[in-house]
């Protein structure tokens, strides 16, 4: 029998820490409750990236794929958050719950406006690390905030 903690990783903003774009937190006590049992892995893949507070991201659809393009600079910046989210998933590969911040171009779980070059929105589905937990943790059920019970 193990006495080893169940392990969850939760977006980061969710947490109370000020990671978001605009510097400010989503804080959710409900969430951190509901995992007090748990060791807490926080998650935010875009604070160590472009620091905080940064440019706004969006998940624009260019040729039936998605691109996260910073919204001022109109940047592509797809490769460099897979990069930082495959980097952490290797270095948590033993997680047992997940939980994401909903609507977020990164973190959001079929929430997440995909918006077409015009910024319309065409549809909702993953931001870009949900997309990539999707498929790292295939035997996870990923929830985001409003999906967790304290």
């Amino acid at each position: 029998m193990s006495s080893a903690r169940k392990r969850v990783i939760i977006s980061a903003c969710l947490l109370g820490e000020h990671c978001r774009y605009d510097g400010k937190t989503k804080e959710i006590p409900e969430v951190i409750k509901a995992y007090e049992g748990y060791e807490i892995i926080p998650f935010c893949p875009e604070a160590p990236l472009f620091g905080t507070p940064r440019e706004r991201i969006s998940v624009i659809k260019i040729h039936e794929q998605k691109h996260i393009i910073t919204d001022n600079t109109h940047k592509d910046v797809t490769k460099l958050l897979q990069k930082e989210i495959e980097n952490f998933c290797k270095a948590y590969p033993q997680v047992d719950a997940i939980v994401l911040k909903s609507k977020s171009p990164s973190c959001g779980y079929k929430t997440t406006p995909i918006l077409d070059k015009n910024k319309n929105i065409l549809f909702y589905d993953n931001g870009i690390a949900a997309d990539i937990f999707t498929h790292y943790y295939p035997n996870i059920d990923i929830k985001d905030e409003t999906g967790v019970n304290a």
